[in-house]
């Protein structure tokens, strides 16, 4: 395993520098630069573009200035913004990787729970009307066009119904006493949020432990016991209010992008289930005198899992990334909408720190799913 894993992370790596040099020039070969944006009024000398030029190193030649920016990644130092210059491209990264990572996270997550759990189901119960309407709306979901997906639900819960805002990530008025940032309260909540989730995963873990009969009471404990005492802290400390807008402009965009990816684990859920309850391995178990839920958990849904957690892992590697179009569609600051804006004025270190994330995270995610293979199936090892 060892060995393994030190060929993948040279191979990682490798992959990474083809990657910065194919994205950078990329990106340079774009007609025009940042200095002819900064200085679009007709008044300004050309000697004044010239030094604004050279004074953020445009005026180098490309393969110059890639090997200058390659060795400064390398040392943590990523660059200042051309776009907020003088602002460094690390604390632009700080400020908006956490906005898209609790979007795309949290929707990630719940849509492969609540999908893996509704697709293993109606695999086991084919046939019925519930599973054909599923299977019908899981393909509607599946296959909508995203941005307009999108902006139906603005018109919905926001235009008509009046119940969430329209997008953002706050409410300036609610926010002209804050006694925190916008960014401080928002990790508060993170914080928070981890806390809650940690202390219900024991309490799920240990309720195993404990008598079927008081096991429900025990995991409803876990969970709502924890959450109680969060919201009295934050009530108490007067930032529920302002917990709570950033909540709220929080919930469209979570819950947009949890349906879309919902339909999709449910549906290879259950043709990964259809597929393994034909295996003879169900039909031995089912022999032996074993109990329908242990046939469909522990044998059939634990081996149609596989495809289902590449399908996870690979989404997790892709929030970053798979984030502009949705943070377009709700104007939500997160990294996506960054790479976009960085992109069009060709805002250089911006727009290579934010792919560079991406590129890491896919490619961790790729090793991931490697090592979560060898976990969930047996028989493969690797040497």
């Amino acid at each position: 395993m060892w060995k393994f894993l030190g060929k993948r992370l040279l191979q990682m790596m490798l992959t990474l520098l083809l990657f910065q040099a194919a994205t950078y020039f990329l990106i340079d070969a774009q007609p025009g630069d940042i200095a002819d944006l900064l200085a679009m009024d007709p008044n300004i000398p050309p000697q004044e573009r010239q030094r604004l030029r050279a004074e953020l190193g445009l005026d180098r030649p490309p393969v110059e200035r890639f090997f200058t920016y390659i060795g400064n990644f390398y040392t943590g130092n990523l660059g200042v913004s051309f776009q907020e210059y003088p602002k460094p491209v690390t604390d632009i990264i700080k400020e908006r990787l956490p906005r898209t990572l609790v979007l795309f996270l949290s929707s990630t997550l719940v849509s492969f729970w609540a999908g893996f759990l509704t697709g293993k189901v109606l695999a086991w119960r084919r046939g019925g009307l519930i599973e054909y309407a599923s299977t019908i709306t899981g393909v509607t979901l599946y296959t909508v066009f995203t941005p307009w997906f999108a902006l139906m639900m603005i018109w919905l819960f926001a235009v008509q119904l009046d119940w969430l805002p329209a997008g953002k990530f706050l409410d300036p008025v609610e926010w002209l006493n804050a006694p925190m940032t916008s960014n401080q309260i928002f990790m508060r909540m993170i914080m928070t949020g981890i806390a809650v989730i940690a202390v219900t995963f024991l309490g799920f873990w240990y309720s195993n432990r404990i008598p079927r009969k008081q096991r429900v009471w025990f995991r409803l404990a876990s969970f709502f016991v924890p959450l109680a005492i969060a919201l009295v802290i934050w009530i108490s400390s007067g930032l529920a209010p302002l917990g709570w807008d950033i909540l709220s402009h929080l919930i469209l965009p979570v819950l947009t992008v949890t349906l879309v990816a919902y339909a999709g684990n449910m549906l290879l859920t259950r043709t990964s289930m259809l597929e393994t309850l034909r295996e003879d391995y169900i039909l031995t178990a089912r022999a032996k005198g074993l109990s329908e839920k242990v046939v469909r958990d522990k044998h059939a849904a634990r081996n149609a899992l596989l495809p289902v957690w590449t399908g996870l892992v690979f989404s997790l590697g892709r929030s970053v990334s798979g984030g502009i179009i949705t943070e377009t569609v709700f104007s939500w600051p997160g990294i996506g909408l960054t790479l976009l804006q960085a992109s069009q004025v060709a805002d250089i270190p911006v727009a290579m720190g934010v792919f560079t994330i991406v590129a890491v995270m896919t490619l961790t995610s790729h090793l991931i799913a490697d090592i979560g293979y060898a976990l969930l199936d047996p028989r493969i090892r690797y040497s």
